[in-house]
């Protein structure tokens, strides 16, 4: 039997490393369609659900293009007002919780759309990133702010009062948000000023939501109506569909109904 050259020994085991993956660019480009581009090789290769590595998959994509929308830094303001002294930051930078209704996240930000802004603030809890609730206003003042400690703590079981991390911007140093947030028993932590990482966890949820809702268009394409429908289906997202690889590659809603916690 004449012997094989070495080149040609790597072609055809380099040919049958690809066919042992024929087919899964298409697998890849399609649960890359279905996430709207939000997930990057490692989220492709959970959803898939298959015995493929992660690197296979990176690889794989790389070649045919799926590319994940990647936030961008931006800076943001907060509305001016009469404000009390910030509070000390008992939550530092720890962004965990060993369960719900412990460590919650809020913060607020504004979104441009074609006639007019949106100002946007949600309550994420640390236990799993789910979205506990938000509100959204057309100007900016206090009231999504405000408005959005009532709706939170209407999904709090009985005896719940979790620490609230936000900024150290004015919204959040407002006496209604204080009244708000002493009536139901929350203890408030701040970041320092200027910090944006002292609260980065919610600055996450809005840079992915800034992408992962509405690329490859812009904001400025969209009535505000437009945008809060866009808003309300990424939140959506996020609680029922995202599956995250801090909890195993599952949604915060699969998470909590398989640990049996309340949703």
């Amino acid at each position: 039997m004449p012997a094989i050259a070495p080149e040609g020994h790597h072609c055809h085991h380099a040919k049958a490393g690809k066919d042992k993956h024929a087919g899964l660019g298409a697998e890849a480009a399609d649960a890359f369609a279905a996430s709207k581009g939000r997930y990057g090789y490692r989220g492709i290769k959970a959803a898939l659900r298959t015995g493929v590595p992660e690197k296979v998959t990176g690889r794989i994509m790389a070649e045919d293009g799926p590319v994940a929308h990647v936030p961008r830094r931006r800076g943001h303001g907060s509305h001016g007002g009469r404000t009390n002294p910030a509070p000390g930051t008992p939550i530092t930078r720890d962004f965990t919780a060993e369960r719900p209704n412990e460590k919650r996240l809020t913060d607020i930000t504004e979104i441009k759309a074609a006639d007019g802004k949106v100002y946007l603030s949600p309550v994420i809890d640390c236990h799993d990133g789910k979205i506990v609730t938000y509100t959204a206003g057309y100007g900016p003042n206090a009231q999504p702010a405000d408005t959005m400690p009532e709706k939170a703590a209407a999904a709090l079981p009985e005896g719940a009062h979790p620490m609230v991390r936000s900024n150290r911007g004015r919204h959040h140093r407002q006496p209604g948000w204080l009244e708000l947030m002493e009536r139901f028993g929350l203890t408030r932590s701040t970041g320092t000023k200027g910090r944006s990482p002292d609260n980065s966890a919610a600055e996450g949820f809005f840079g992915g939501m800034r992408v992962g809702s509405i690329r490859p268009r812009r904001w400025e394409e969209h009535t505000r109506g437009e945008v809060l429908a866009l808003i309300d289906g990424y939140t959506h997202w996020c609680n029922h569909d995202h599956i995250k690889q801090s909890l195993v590659w599952v949604s915060p809603v699969e998470y909590r109904l398989s640990h049996g916690l309340a949703t």
